[in-house]
């Protein structure tokens, strides 16, 4: 993943865009194929790292430590550590991520209707 130039004009506008318009903001949120699919398997219930790897089979461990970090940077997702040998990592939806569940099922359906007129 390439970080955009804080200093830049695209970075400007984008935060701009954000600011302005809060689609674009939660679509900055949740935005990006592994993100998105991160959230689609949390909304029904917790997962362990393995668990979740195994569901994104194309997604690297380092990508998805990448987007587990950033998904829970932004309050989407917490991470519970349990004191056990070996240790045991459980991800689940925040209040305000298991507030995505309407929106992903809508996207499901426009995601299936789009694909038939295609």
């Amino acid at each position: 993943m390439t970080k955009i130039k804080e200093t830049s004009t695209n970075f400007s506008n984008k935060k701009a865009l954000a600011e302005e318009c809060p689609e674009v903001y939660a679509s900055n949120m949740i935005g990006g194929q592994w993100s998105l699919a991160i959230c689609c398997y949390l909304i029904n219930g917790k997962l362990r790292f393995g668990e979740l790897k195994k569901k994104l089979e194309n997604i690297t461990e380092r990508m998805l430590t990448l987007q587990l970090r950033r998904l829970e940077r932004d309050k989407i997702i917490t991470r519970t550590v349990y004191a056990e040998v070996p240790p045991r990592v459980e991800y689940e939806l925040t209040e305000i991520g298991y507030k995505l569940k309407p929106i992903i099922e809508e996207l499901e359906k426009w995601g299936k209707l789009h694909k038939k007129i295609l």
